[in-house]
């Protein structure tokens, strides 16, 4: 008997439900035309034949219903592909039920030829048939197909038993009682949530920019800057778009404090005409919906904005929710930060690290107001264009005011997307996506093996994928490990490729192109860092190491092969050298937005200082291939076409290539 309050488990058990959150506590993620598997063990007792629906509600109200495969025979595991086609708010439930035609078709096939209960067993069927027919849903042609079936399994005819039973299962029959079955003993699972959101939200390609250095300029005779604005920024958006990237990402475009102002590499001490960390937001300027004064103006951001749209290129806005000692809500809401048992303000801490210069916002005192005001400042960058926003160390804030916006964005602005810059604990770091950021940041640029990173990306692409969506960044402002300072050009050839493929979302830094590398002795980030000085750069050199041309390359290979833009259907493969990865990406035709199956091979080396060669060993079977098949495969890098098999060779060399990104032929 079930617990008060528990749904019974009904006539045809239907148990395990996939994809779900927390037994439907937050919705599971999908985007437009990505295939979503629903799954249930559907099963009864004895030998009966079950069936299974998927039945969806989507967001106009309508129901689709899908018929379900059984894919595990042994498991009585049955699966449905939804392929949404609109944004919004689904829900689905999974209907077991008996299949009383699917359990006499298996009877008569083994009584029939034996002789047992012949005219019986064909009377059964007729019978079926005539309960299939009374369906007011069937079209003239379905209902003639059926009593076509009925009149020859009717006995008295000129065919044998065995005759009338072949000449009655027809493929249009089957046809017509896959579409019109005869269902007994209906269940269904509770009901789930599903919510779509457009593709970009699984799928984009982000480049990181500080506006500030583009265009500044150095007095060499004063020894003073005069910083980059929104005017010269804009300059460098065609170069962006022309990699083929589809977000520009700017660090924080506000007012920068005074008070504590860090100097150079983070020094303590700021020299005069330090700009200052961008992250020390607030000033007498204003705070979070202001612009830098030094930038431009509102109008000017707006024109930046609609540029870039212009270039087909979205804007990403760094949201960091911390304060300067200046910035106006230190003297209006004091309640908004926590003090110290010597009455001062707490500064931001991530030991060893140190920010002298910000303030953490504190969400315990005043949760409604100080929620509702970053609400407000959301909105002013919405209103000006924006439709995504970075968001700096989430994980330092209260889950339940994430879970509060992500809930409130979504209702009022379900196009925008945020970013979860959270390098923390796995449990932090999912439910944050659980409760509804769109993309997450990883441990991507900390997994420095073949075998690690083969193991990482398996893990991405599993039960997580419903609803945590990886963006793979080789090196960001902050980060630049040991394997990126030491491999030089190679390794950020490399590192390029693998995040480009092996996740649909990932993203550069500016300055990637010109292999900068260079520590911070002791930390994991750039000397001479851009955080708290002007770097402009030369773009006339961007491609000396080949890594524009390669950027471009991969972007377009991302436009054309739906398989890179998604994240489930990877398989890591064996190799013979433990320096290379092999991973494919594939997507069967009733997977794929276009129709057709799509398979990318990736090939890549983890040795940027040594030729590695070695035999892969291809996984056929989940591939959907013949074990003897010959792949003909266009190397996306080079242009080189291959033929390989299941075991084919590779030789990588730093000095040329350490990647291959094949795709097979249809």
């Amino acid at each position: 008997m079930a617990l008060p309050g528990e749904k019974p488990i009904g006539r045809i058990p239907v148990v395990d439900v996939h994809p779900t959150l927390e037994q439907g506590r937050w919705p599971v993620k999908a985007v437009v035309g990505e295939a979503v598997p629903l799954q249930a063990t559907v099963f009864v007792e004895g030998h009966d034949a079950v069936a299974a629906t998927a039945v969806v509600t989507q967001p106009n109200g309508r129901t689709l219903r899908l018929r379900m495969d059984e894919v595990n025979h042994g498991l009585a595991t049955f699966q449905a592909i939804l392929m949404p086609k609109a944004t919004g708010r689904y829900t689905f439930h999974i209907e077991g039920w008996a299949d009383p035609f699917g359990t006499w078709m298996d009877t008569a096939s083994k009584k029939i030829p034996a002789g047992v209960d012949v005219e019986l067993t064909l009377g059964d069927g007729v019978a079926l048939l005539g309960r299939a027919m009374a369906d007011k849903a069937l079209t003239e042609r379905q209902r003639a197909v059926l009593e076509a079936a009925r009149l020859t399994l009717t006995p008295g005819g000129d065919l044998s038993p065995g005759d009338s039973l072949a000449a009655a299962l027809t493929d249009d029959l089957l046809a017509v009682m896959r579409a019109h079955p005869v269902r007994d003993g209906v269940t269904s699972s509770a009901e789930h949530p599903l919510v779509v959101q457009r593709e970009r939200a699984l799928a984009s390609a982000w480049y990181e920019m500080f506006p500030r250095s583009e265009g500044a300029k150095l007095n060499k005779r004063t020894g003073e800057w005069t910083s980059g604005t929104f005017l010269t920024a804009s300059k460098r958006l065609p170069g962006i778009a022309a990699m083929g990237f589809d977000v520009v990402y700017l660090t924080p475009i506000h007012p920068i404090g005074l008070t504590h102002r860090k100097g150079r590499n983070n020094s303590l001490t700021a020299e005069p005409g330090d700009p200052g960390s961008p992250y020390a937001i607030g000033s007498a300027a204003g705070g979070h919906d202001a612009v830098h004064p030094e930038l431009g103006t509102m109008r000017q951001f707006r024109n930046f904005v609609q540029r870039a749209n212009e270039l087909g290129l979205e804007v990403a806005l760094d949201i960091a929710l911390q304060c300067s000692p200046d910035h106006p809500w230190v003297k209006e809401h004091p309640e908004w930060f926590k003090v110290r048992s010597d009455g001062t303000i707490a500064y931001a801490e991530n030991p060893p690290k140190k920010y002298e210069d910000i303030h953490p916002l504190y969400f315990d005192n005043d949760p409604v107001g100080l929620r509702e005001a970053i609400r407000d400042v959301l909105q002013v960058w919405i209103d000006a264009g924006v439709t995504l926003f970075r968001v700096d160390n989430p994980h330092t804030k209260p889950l339940e005011f994430w879970e509060w916006l992500m809930a409130d964005m979504a209702e009022r602005h379900p196009e925008v997307i945020f970013l979860s810059e959270a390098f923390t604990r796995p449990p932090m770091m999912h439910t944050l996506a659980k409760v509804g950021f769109h993309q997450s940041y990883t441990y991507f640029t900390w997994r420095p093996t073949a075998e690690e990173m083969g193991e990482y990306l398996e893990e991405l692409a599993g039960d997580g994928s419903y609803y945590m969506r990886p963006n793979f960044w080789p090196t960001t402002h902050d980060i630049l490990t040991p394997d990126m300072q030491h491999g030089g050009a190679p390794q950020h050839r490399a590192r390029a490729v693998l995040a480009a493929t092996g996740s649909p979302s990932f993203g550069i830094y500016s300055g990637y192109e010109f292999v900068e590398n260079i520590p911070r002795p002791g930390v994991e980030e750039q000397i001479d860092n851009e955080k708290y000085e002007y770097k402009p750069r030369d773009w006339s050199r961007a491609d000396d190491h080949g890594i524009v041309t390669l950027l471009t390359t991969l972007n377009a290979a991302r436009a054309a092969h739906p398989a890179l833009r998604r994240l489930r259907g990877l398989t890591v493969h064996r190799t013979s050298n433990d320096q290379i990865l092999c991973f494919t990406r594939h997507l069967n035709a009733d997977e794929s937005p276009t129709g057709r199956a799509d398979t990318v091979i990736v090939v890549v080396s983890f040795d940027p200082h040594h030729v590695q060669d070695g035999v892969v060993s291809l996984d056929m079977e989940a591939l959907g291939f013949e074990p003897d098949a010959r792949l003909l495969v266009d190397d996306l890098l080079s242009g080189a076409t291959f033929t390989w098999a299941r075991d084919f060779y590779v030789r990588l060399d730093p000095a040329t290539s350490m990647s291959h990104v094949a795709a097979v032929r249809s």
